[in-house]
């Protein structure tokens, strides 16, 4: 599994492309564009970039407490999987909302997960990584953040 990391940078050293991309979701978000077509020739970019970088951009808001994170996380079917995950997210102040997990196929699971950031010193890339690095977790994605 490839290991993914988060970084936090300076909007000024962000390439165009994704600056636009983010710029398309904030006109579909607040309605101003109806389609993503209109979006993506609004702020001057082709449909297929904003399909490839849509998932891996969003605007992060450090330094603000109440922000709502919600992951999909893929988990082995194994006792205290689920628990373990739920244990790390709770040791880093993450309230758990919402807790969703599909039935095992194949040894699999997906567990979907909503927390709220309790403490404005919750270190979120560290607490995404530590559960990464967990041995019956597949992976990570971060789906919603608000």
């Amino acid at each position: 599994m490839e290991e993914t990391n988060y970084y936090v940078i300076k909007k000024k050293a962000v390439p165009e492309v994704l600056l636009k991309v983010l710029e398309v979701q904030k006109l579909l978000d607040s309605k101003k564009a109806l389609s993503i077509l209109e979006a993506t020739e609004t702020v001057g970019i082709s449909r297929s970039s904003y399909y490839k970088y849509k998932d891996d951009i969003f605007p992060f808001y450090a330094k603000r407490k109440g922000k709502n994170i919600t992951f999909v996380i893929e988990v082995n079917d194994q006792p205290g999987a689920i628990a373990s995950v739920l244990q790390t997210f709770a040791g880093y102040d993450a309230n758990i909302l919402t807790i969703h997990q599909s039935i095992p196929i194949n040894g699999k699971g997906l567990l979907t997960v909503s927390v709220d950031i309790v403490s404005e010193e919750t270190n979120v890339s560290a607490m995404i990584q530590e559960v990464e690095q967990m041995n019956d977790v597949s992976y990570v994605k971060i789906i919603a953040m608000e």
